[in-house]
Order: structure tokens, then C-alpha cells, then sequence
């Protein structure tokens, strides 16, 4: 089933079946943060993550703008995908649960929100947040999170307009097999 979420843009709910096009989405998403890097593991995410309990919603373009654009030869990115839909996704939330730390509470996690860039800056990604903000609110949640990614101040600013605060810092060290080997030198 089918609604409007914007002028022009239809959502939809994904289904189980299209795994393929949600690793497809996944992969254009870190391509666009990190173009030389290898994302073949995302495979395993969706494998292990994926299912009728991580809601998928897709965001189409209403009416014949879709295949108009195909049959013109302007070839977008999401025409790789299969083209069984005469209008092809061209934005993507996807939404897990997570339990809050701090007092157990169920919650929603956005796994990822993506639009394609020939369709950003028109208010989709807003319109997803807020599609999502009521889907949580009437399933009882108290709050929803998301990790993004400190270099993407698109992402950054849309979120914070929004009203989502910084609740926690995820923090990184990388290891070497060198450091290992000091350490448990000093281990003996």
C-alpha cells in the first residue's frame, strides 16, 4: 500500500524480497562518504539484520516522471535496480530497534536514510524523518536513534533542525597486530 508523503513522492513498505535493493541502497549510501573503500560486508548486515521486525519503507516519484526518465536516456543511479516497478526507489529508510542504556526502553534505530542526489534538497529526507518520528510515536516509543557520521554535515544539519541532540560519542581506536604483540609482551 501506497501513500503520499510529499507532493510528487509516494511511500511505500518494502518487503523481504527486496534485500538486494536495500544492499544496493546501503552500499550508494557509505560510496557517497567514502568512495575507495570496499563495502562488500554490508551484505552481512542486511543478512543478519533484515527482517518483518526492521521496518523498509521506499519513497517513489508519483505518476510517469519515473519511467518518463528511463525511456528519455537519462539514466539515474536506482536504474540498476530491477525494473519491475515502473518507478523505481528513489529514497530509503530503514528502522531497527534498540533498547536505551540508560532505562531499558525499547526504541526505535534508523539503520539508514538515504535519497538518491537527484532528489535531495527537496524535503524528502525531512518528510522521512517526520513519517518515521509518527510510525514511533504510535508503536509506543519514547525516543528514536540514529548514529551519522561527523563528515556528513548534510545529514548533521537535517537532524539537528529536526531537534536530535548528541546523546552518547561512539569512539574508535584502531589496532595493529603490532600493538597486540607489545602488549602481550608486557603480558609475560
Amino acid at each position: 500500500m501506497s501513500e503520499q508523503l510529499l507532493p510528487g513522492y509516494i511511500i511505500r513498505r518494502g518487503s523481504l524480497l527486496e534485500r538486494s535493493l536495500l544492499l544496493k541502497f546501503m552500499q550508494r549510501t557509505y560510496q557517497d562518504l567514502s568512495p575507495n573503500e570496499d563495502f562488500s560486508h554490508l551484505e552481512q548486515t542486511v543478512k543478519q539484520y533484515f527482517s518483518s521486525d526492521t521496518p523498509l519503507w521506499w519513497v517513489e516519484e508519483e505518476g510517469e516522471q519515473g519511467a518518463g526518465s528511463r525511456e528519455q536516456g537519462k539514466i539515474p543511479f536506482h536504474t540498476s535496480f530491477p525494473m519491475s516497478n515502473p518507478h523505481p526507489p528513489i529514497a530509503c529508510l530503514w528502522v531497527g530497534n534498540a533498547i536505551d542504556q540508560v532505562h531499558g526502553n525499547r526504541h526505535a534505530h534508523i539503520f539508514i536514510l538515504y535519497v538518491v542526489p537527484e532528489h535531495r534538497r527537496r524535503g524528502i529526507g525531512t518528510a522521512l524523518m517526520r513519517y518515521v518520528e509518527n510510525w514511533a510515536v504510535q508503536r509506543g516509543d519514547r525516543q528514536i536513534g540514529l548514529q551519522v557520521f561527523q563528515s556528513n554535515k548534510p545529514a548533521l544539519n537535517l537532524y539537528n533542525q529536526l531537534g536530535y541532540q548528541t546523546q552518547s560519542i561512539w569512539m574508535v581506536k584502531f589496532l595493529s597486530a603490532e600493538n597486540k604483540l607489545k602488549d602481550s609482551d608486557n603480558i609475560l
